[in-house]
């Protein structure tokens, strides 16, 4: 027993020794790993402003912004090392092709190319030039999701998806400047998004006094149209005012009854109110297609990408996905990681997935499923033509995830987020139940 005794004793300190060993060369390699991180956005706030410098000149010469960044090279940027991020693993190749520089490899996001130019002029028109003109992603776990440059040629840090706070510097500096923009075009359809915008600004600096006075000159100056019901909604949904909200939708419901917007706003309203019975109907109303839950889901006949024939019938025992995205659609991409998750622990349970891409180039949506591991089959389906598998089914936005039973019949066509997970459960338990 003794002999026993002291080689567990042994045995536990030796145990005890590796792990402190083990946490001691992690400990090193942690702060290697953050030190480079450090040195990587020092490097890269460099390359920005550099790239600041260089379109400023490109700008004085040409009375324009480049169409690229690589426009700049080598006559206003020398290096051309200056266009690559030290933490883009990828070496300036980006996620979209349609983004892709045509010159060179670029690591930064550029926000002005043709595609963009039209729409982010708009935005500049709205909010001037602190917005981004060029974005860095590739700065992994840190508080920040993007390093920019904006148009006035500024470094600065941001969310994903840049708040008014960050590309203004503070809350404070933002209110300030969407006072003076709504005070020169208070009617201008053009500005009204800064409406809630402002009214989200107060309420977070605790002006509470400024909010509720901007809400009821809102109000007050209504004109009941579509355009004006939005922006109310905004504003007022920023202030959690949902008991006012139903009052001035229920009056835009009598005007305006069988508008998609106001019933579908209206659901929303009930939702919040806790009104769930309500809401659904609303939902209805709002989305005909609610009405073929529970029905067949009619039969297509294609061929996927590798030129094989498929069909829904092929599927017909299987709960299957069959989800309608593009490579250029951001809530498709965000729901991506769900998809791939839910795929990986259900397909061996009788769930499949058949993606139906809306894509314009087919070169783009291969590279985006080999970059990614996609493995479930694509149909590549721009839209176009009669046999247009997005004519067939009615499918007017995306992403449009279909969810349909092992007997043919749609289950949903919004299953996303959680609410994939939980229906695929539960379809697939009723499955296995009925064995």
């Amino acid at each position: 027993m003794k002999v026993m005794l002291i080689c567990g004793i042994v045995l536990n300190l030796l145990i005890t020794s590796a792990v402190v060993a083990e946490e001691a060369a992690q400990k090193p390699n942690k702060a290697v790993e953050e030190t480079q991180n450090m040195k990587n956005i020092e490097i890269c706030t460099r390359n920005l402003t550099a790239i600041g410098k260089a379109v400023e000149a490109y700008k004085k010469e040409h009375g324009d912004f480049p169409e690229w960044l690589s426009e700049l090279y080598p006559k206003y940027l020398p290096d051309a090392n200056l266009l690559l991020c030290p933490a883009d693993e990828l070496g300036g190749k980006p996620i979209f092709t349609s983004n892709a520089d045509s010159k060179m490899p670029v690591s930064y996001g550029y926000q002005f190319h043709p595609e963009y130019r039209a729409m982010k002029s708009e935005e500049r028109f709205v909010y001037g030039d602190v917005i981004p003109l060029a974005r860095c992603r590739h700065h992994k776990n840190q508080a920040f999701a993007c390093l920019n440059l904006s148009f006035a040629f500024k470094v600065f840090w941001s969310s994903g998806v840049y708040t008014p706070e960050e590309i203004y510097g503070s809350p404070e500096t933002a209110i300030a400047a969407f006072e003076d923009t709504l005070a020169q075009y208070p009617d201008d359809p053009r500005f009204f998004e800064l409406y809630p915008r402002l009214v989200g600004l107060y309420i977070n600096v605790g002006n509470e006094q400024s909010a509720a006075l901007l809400i009821e000159r809102l109000k007050s100056d209504m004109v009941p149209d579509l355009d004006e019901y939005r922006i109310v909604f905004d504003v007022l949904v920023r202030a959690g005012l949902y008991e006012d909200l139903f009052k001035i939708f229920k009056a835009a419901e009598q005007q305006h009854p069988d508008e998609q917007p106001i019933l579908a706003r209206l659901a929303y309203i009930h939702r919040k109110l806790g009104n769930i019975e309500l809401a659904d109907v609303y939902d209805r109303k709002a989305d005909p297609k609610y009405e073929l839950w529970g029905k067949l889901v009619p039969d297509f006949s294609a061929t996927d990408l590798d030129g094989t024939p498929i069909s829904l019938q092929d599927y017909r025992g299987k709960v299957v996905l069959l989800d309608f995205w593009a490579v250029w659609c951001g809530p498709c991409l965000a729901e991506m990681p769900n998809l791939k998750r839910v795929y990986d622990t259900y397909k061996d349970q009788g769930f499949d997935i058949i993606g139906v891409s809306l894509d314009d180039e087919e070169s783009e949506l291969r590279d985006y499923l080999k970059e990614n591991h996609i493995q479930w089959r694509q149909i590549f389906d721009n839209a176009r033509g009669e046999d247009s598998l997005t004519r067939q089914y009615g499918i007017r936005g995306i992403p449009a995830p279909w969810l349909i039973d092992r007997d043919g019949t749609l289950i949903s066509h919004k299953a996303r987020g959680e609410d994939l997970e939980r229906l695929v459960m539960e379809a697939l338990k009723d499955k296995s139940a009925d064995r």
